[in-house]
């Protein structure tokens, strides 16, 4: 863990808010001057607390309104299988989130998708590359929350 201030909190705040605030912008609102707040964010960066600055888009508006949530068992669980699981589900662009869970569940997976039947054709191209035990998925029938910012 990277130890941070509390000015390098308020920036982390901010930018998870707005990525697009400018130096001169954020050192006005955190009253620090630019010179220091450009040192903060670049300190940030190099020590991977700031992974990236990116555009969060709407999916309904790109004709993505549909997400799915797959778990997945393997009988599997040799480092051999997950390296090559990683690797298929890692190439498949509608999935958004992968982890390794402990539980009931060995995998989870977040698709974003148009349709049931997109859904579908991301299904059979997973289950045609590697061999799985069991495959559930849960549809979102609507999104409460969703947020990428950290609470810092």
């Amino acid at each position: 863990m990277t130890m941070i201030d509390e000015t390098d909190r308020q920036i982390l705040r901010r930018l998870q808010q707005d990525a697009t605030l400018s130096l001169e912008a954020l050192s006005d609102q955190l009253s620090v001057s630019v010179n220091t707040c450009w040192r903060r964010v670049r300190r940030l960066e190099e020590k991977g607390v700031l992974k990236a600055r990116v555009a969060i888009c709407d999916p309904e508006s790109l004709g993505l309104g549909q997400t799915v949530f797959v778990a997945i068992r393997t009988r599997d669980h040799s480092a051999k299988w997950l390296k090559s699981f990683a690797k298929t589900v890692a190439a498949i662009p509608e999935v958004v989130e992968f982890y390794r869970m402990a539980g009931d569940v060995d995998y989870l997976i977040k698709i974003v998708v148009g349709s049931v039947g997109d859904y579908d054709r991301v299904y059979k191209s997973l289950i045609s590359q590697i061999e799985i035990a069991d495959v559930s998925a849960t549809f979102a029938m609507e999104c409460l929350k969703n947020t990428t910012e950290l609470p810092i």
